[in-house]
């Protein structure tokens, strides 16, 4: 049952391919064209998609099994029954913060900031609506004697590297060292629920690659929701303000 709801979603995570109609007889220079334009296409979605594939895979394989039971036991072991440290609970959210500074500071970005935020928000729906549905019907048990259900998958690692591929996508071409930093705050999320006794590997594997193929297709279908009142105003960034018990925007205008 697992395994064909994993395989459901993934199906429903590819996009359709866009086919076009027309009227009129196309050249033949015209037709080897848009062959090569979907071949580039395809070959990119593609590679955009073998990575978190294959991190879902792996952890599908793994969820459950005696491997992964005996990792997280050597785990505590080298760390201590007794070790928690709860900086998972910020480090998710990290490249988001990395991304709106950038905004503010003048880097060059791939989207302008509202359809940054449009995308992160969508993004953010998609990965933790999915991460959130699994947790309701797989019902796996965390580690250690937790009474919780909800270990599959881990929702901190699919935040985290949902915010991380953002953050990616908008720098990889300008900055390729503040594109891929993300990351590094989105393995150590993920190491730090390992650490902390409340995700086994699979968990964290699946998180992963939900948030990673999440952002892919909404970017994919970007074109869909290029809506932006503010794209003709010059000098104007935001940036959302998140703490332990509040939530807020900051707002900042350069003359």
């Amino acid at each position: 049952m697992k395994i064909l709801l994993i395989l459901a979603l993934l199906c429903i995570y590819t996009p359709a391919v866009n086919a076009q109609l027309t009227d009129t007889y196309l050249s033949d220079y015209q037709i080897n064209t848009i062959k090569q334009r979907e071949t580039i296409s395809g070959k990119k979605l593609i590679t955009n998609r073998i990575i978190p594939i294959a991190l879902i895979t792996t952890g599908v394989l793994l969820s459950t099994s005696s491997l992964e039971k005996s990792l997280q036991k050597d785990v505590r072991n080298i760390v201590g029954d007794d070790f928690y440290f709860g900086m998972d609970d910020y480090t998710r959210y990290a490249p988001i913060v990395e991304m709106y500074v950038a905004d503010i500071l003048g880097a060059k970005s791939r989207s302008h900031w509202f359809d940054q935020t449009k995308i992160l928000m969508l993004s953010s729906i998609l990965s933790n609506g999915t991460s959130s549905l699994l947790k309701k019907e797989i019902h796996k048990y965390r580690p250690g004697t937790s009474t919780h259900p909800n270990s599959f998958p881990s929702g901190h690692t699919t935040t985290a590297f949902t915010t991380a591929t953002v953050l990616y996508e908008e720098f990889k071409h300008t900055n390729p060292l503040l594109a891929y930093s993300g990351y590094i705050f989105a393995v150590t999320t993920g190491g730090l629920r390992m650490l902390n006794n409340m995700h086994y590997l699979s968990d964290v594997l699946v998180g992963a690659g939900i948030g990673i193929l999440s952002v892919k297709l909404v970017y994919h279908f970007q074109h869909l929701i290029s809506w932006n009142p503010f794209k003709k105003l010059n000098g104007v960034a935001f940036a959302p303000h998140f703490s332990e018990k509040s939530a807020g925007i900051y707002l900042s205008k350069t003359f």
